[in-house]
């Protein structure tokens, strides 16, 4: 067993070996002050499967028992993995998959497992840090180390690894990995901070990953194993050279070609023009669609890269910083209570809002334990947005990440609760896909945001940014379309408003990249920024003076706390006949505070109203207009308050002489009384005359006067 630490940020990072899952090619119990992640990687020996591409599948699972918790779903079992777990999965697959060959083809699998947690360190970093670790030590070939750590700022100041509630509370929150020599992936939310202070925040975390890494270079001298090989799809050289002789004119030909699907084609045609020859001829008769695929992308990637390189003209004709055609819709749908529509070249996203009330927020349960988001950004991703056909399924994790991407983006600008006290929803359909589309729902999110009436403090734009590098030379690329991307070194986005970032995202392909690359990039991103920014005012500058006439209207009143369950009733019964009766939803708070939310702003009304009505506290001298409930030969019973009856006694109905109460009032009728007194016992008696002397328009049967006979009359 090996046993290695280090001190990171306010403590210690340990790395140990040789005691638990000796079975897996590498396995390493990651340690961060009580939070323990346990990481394994295994691989397949040899290709078992005819893939297209690196089967590399990374799970990262937290266990209840890490929270000291059972789970509370049917079975007790923990279930499916949560958003946050599929989060934390991406980040290690966007740091580790680009370090491998492309053609690859063994099957690799990653599993990250939190077996206790403080509550206090999130165990994200340290599972990418044991990902590096299991990997450096195995006999996977892997040129690590990667480390990895979290960046918070505080009070102005940076945090490393910050705890859960500096994560949620401070103005940055960034995962940030990296080798010894450069940046590897970047990801995470701004508090709208300027691009030096990003670049002087992820400069501070890679002075902490270099003594991660230098940690894991200790433990792989003290029991690395000797590497293998991995299995790789490659052509034979005459297969290659007749390959390259018969596509590599044609393949120059498709750059300039603006259209996606009619590049998609060309190319396609392509293929089955040269393969079919190739595949009839007895000596290439092993020559299989993969090797073919492998050629000619390999092909479209040196050409695409030389046009970029050495004329600045990329695949689809455009200039190095030159930014798509970008056009914005808002109102699109009606009936929705806002919507967008936001195309930029061949990507287009539909933005959707939904507002609703607190009982509408998402509930999270995690290994921090349980919550709720009032604010939840959804993105979908059909498969007719690339002109393909699949499956309907779930959402995947590609989804679940732009989701969570454009979400934090937008985070930074919500109304506060007391502000807004909405639950709000924005799905981005995906209607068009050709490069950045998390960025599109990005703006359509917040174009559809403002067309709803949701007061957020500023609008904001992403963009998605490349970089093609080959020894000296380098060009980054404003609005990078798929294609770009996938042969590209870098996927670069970034969001924020016309004053600063809210979110950022970068993953590399290759060794790394400087402060130098990603300052120039920021810079190009902030000019692109600014350009939409500039289209999206031009459709909505800013939020509608009012939410949508189908929005719910939510008015708050606060009542005592200890009269809540006045209202609540047993059972639940008060509130929910109010609810019935009126069609409205209500939520009381534990503070006091009732929520009403309705499209009918009367009926509102008329639910405040019973509600105060139920929550008041009768008042002496205070004139009622109540309900005669019971009569008694005595007098009556009125209610002058929801459920709060007083006594009306014959003496009180009126000035003169009153021998039946019914000769007055009767059940049901409404009457106008004053409370004149509550008793020791908080017995309240009311006065109809009392009411009158003040004033008050009398209700119910004026008694008659006694006949009074002349005096020589009376007997």
């Amino acid at each position: 067993m090996e046993r290695l630490e280090i001190e990171i940020g306010r403590s210690i990072l340990s790395l140990e070996t040789g005691r638990m899952a000796k079975q897996s090619d590498g396995a390493v119990l990651v340690r961060y002050a009580d939070t323990v992640v346990l990481v394994t990687a295994v691989s397949e020996k040899e290709a078992t499967r005819d893939l297209d591409f690196f089967p590399l599948t990374v799970e990262y699972r937290e266990r209840g028992y890490a929270g000291g918790r059972i789970p509370d779903v049917y079975g007790r079992r923990e279930p499916r993995p949560g958003t946050g777990e599929i989060l934390t999965a991406r980040l290690i697959d966007h740091c580790i998959r680009p370090l491998f060959p492309k053609n690859a083809r063994n099957e690799l699998q990653i599993m990250a497992t939190t077996l206790a947690s403080d509550r206090t360190y999130p165990p994200d970093a340290i599972a990418m840090v044991g990902t590096s670790a299991a990997l450096c030590i195995s006999d996977i070939p892997f040129p690590g180390p990667v480390g990895a750590v979290t960046v918070g700022k505080v009070d102005g100041q940076f945090v490393i690894n910050p705890t859960y509630d500096e994560k949620r509370d401070g103005d940055l929150d960034i995962f940030v990995t990296g080798t010894k020599h450069a940046v590897m992936s970047i990801e995470g939310r701004a508090n709208i901070l300027p691009e030096a202070e990003i670049i002087e925040a992820i400069e501070l975390a890679h002075q902490e990953i270099k003594k991660i890494v230098e940690l894991q270079d200790e433990l792989v001298a003290r029991c690395g194993r000797p590497k293998g090989q991995l299995v790789l799809v490659e052509a034979h050289e005459d297969v290659e050279e007749r390959l390259r002789a018969a596509a590599t004119d044609r393949i120059v030909k498709s750059i300039g070609i603006v259209d996606k699907l009619e590049r998609e084609q060309y190319l396609q045609d392509l293929k089955n023009d040269i393969a079919t020859p190739l595949e009839q001829e007895e000596e290439a008769g092993n020559v299989s669609e993969d090797v073919i695929d492998f050629v000619m992308t390999k092909i479209q990637k040196e050409e695409m890269r030389r046009s970029i390189l050495s004329e600045s003209r990329r695949i689809d004709g455009r200039g190095l910083s030159e930014v798509r055609q970008v056009d914005c819709e808002v109102g699109v749908l009606p009936r929705t209570h806002g919507s967008a529509l936001f195309t930029r070249g061949q990507t287009q996203a539909l933005g959707v809002v939904t507002l609703g009330i607190s009982g509408d927020e998402e509930l999270v349960k995690d290994i921090e334990g349980k919550r709720t988001k009032r604010f939840m950004m959804h993105y979908n991703f059909p498969p007719y947005s690339v002109g393909e056909v699949r499956p309907i399924r779930g959402p995947g994790r590609r989804e679940i990440g732009h989701g969570a991407l454009a979400e934090r983006a937008l985070m930074p600008v919500m109304p506060d609760e007391e502000e807004f006290p909405y639950a709000i929803r924005v799905v981005s359909e995906i209607l068009e896909s050709n490069g950045s589309s998390s960025m599109a729902s990005v703006c359509v999110a917040s174009l559809a945001l403002m067309d709803a009436g949701v007061p957020i403090k500023a609008p904001v734009a992403g963009i998605g940014m490349g970089l093609v590098k080959e020894g000296d030379r380098m060009a980054i690329l404003t609005d990078m379309i798929g294609v770009e991307d996938a042969l590209g070194d870098m996927d670069f986005k970034i969001a924020g408003t016309k004053d600063g970032v809210t979110s950022i995202q970068m993953d590399i392909k290759i060794e790394g990249v400087t402060k130098e690359v990603m300052e120039r990039a920021m810079h190009q991103a902030r000019e692109a920024r600014m350009h939409i920014l500039g289209k999206m005012s031009e459709a909505l500058a800013e939020p509608r003076g009012d939410i949508s006439l189908y929005a719910p209207r939510i008015v708050s009143i606060n009542i005592p706390v200890e009269r809540i369950k006045d209202i609540i009733g047993p059972g639940g019964k008060i509130i929910k006949k109010m609810q019935d009766d009126f069609d409205v939803k209500i939520e009381v708070e534990n503070d006091g505070t009732v929520n009403i939310a309705s499209i009918d702003r009367e009926a509102a009304e008329n639910v405040i109203s019973n509600i105060r009505g139920l929550t008041e506290e009768p008042e002496v001298d205070k004139i009622y207009t109540g309900k005669v409930t019971s009569v008694t030969n005595y007098g009556a019973f009125v209610e002058i308050l929801p459920g709060q009856e007083g006594l009306l006694h014959i003496s009180e109905l009126a000035d003169g002489y009153v021998k039946r109460v019914e000769d007055v009032i009767n059940v049901g009728d409404e009457v106008a009384v004053k409370l004149v007194e509550i008793d020791k016992f908080g017995r309240l008696n009311l006065s109809r005359k009392a009411a009158m002397d003040n004033g008050t328009k009398p209700e119910g049967k004026q008694p008659r006067k006694a006949l009074r006979l002349p005096k020589d009359r009376r007997r």
